[in-house]
């Protein structure tokens, strides 16, 4: 991963896991955070080699804020903490998948999840409608 001024961030991220890892341009994977017991979608986030790392050796998970660039730790100032409790790649290895168990609101707006206001299809029922017009 690089920063704005195009030197590499270090990182202590096992070299076979950053060696495996598919990123985008920018140097970042999307982790998907899910709630360990329900299975609930929480949140999209994204990290970089060092967000991984710390999330796999803090058991809280950090992302890398694109709009600030720095990192940031889920709770750290909300209280809305996410407890780790196990961190996959998917096939890939271009997508982070980490359960959770998530204290509080996910998303920034104080929801839940991120993925509760804009539900665009609702049990498989529609011909492309939004959930809402049903």
């Amino acid at each position: 991963m690089t920063s704005t001024t195009g030197t590499p961030r270090p990182s202590s991220l096992d070299p076979e896991i950053a060696a495996r890892l598919k990123r985008s341009a920018d140097g970042l994977v999307p982790a998907i955070a899910q709630q360990y017991d329900t299975g609930e979608v929480l949140m999209l986030g994204w990290m970089d080699d060092e967000a991984l790392h710390r999330t796999l050796t803090t058991g809280r998970c950090t992302y890398w804020s694109r709009s600030r660039q720095e990192y940031w730790v889920k709770g750290g100032t909300s209280g809305h903490f996410q407890w780790v409790k196990s961190v996959a790649l998917d096939c890939d290895a271009d997508t982070v998948l980490v359960k959770v168990d998530q204290v509080g609101a996910a998303c920034h707006t104080g929801a839940r999840t991120c993925f509760d206001v804009d539900v665009l299809l609702k049990d498989g029922a529609g011909s492309g409608a939004l959930a809402s017009d049903q």
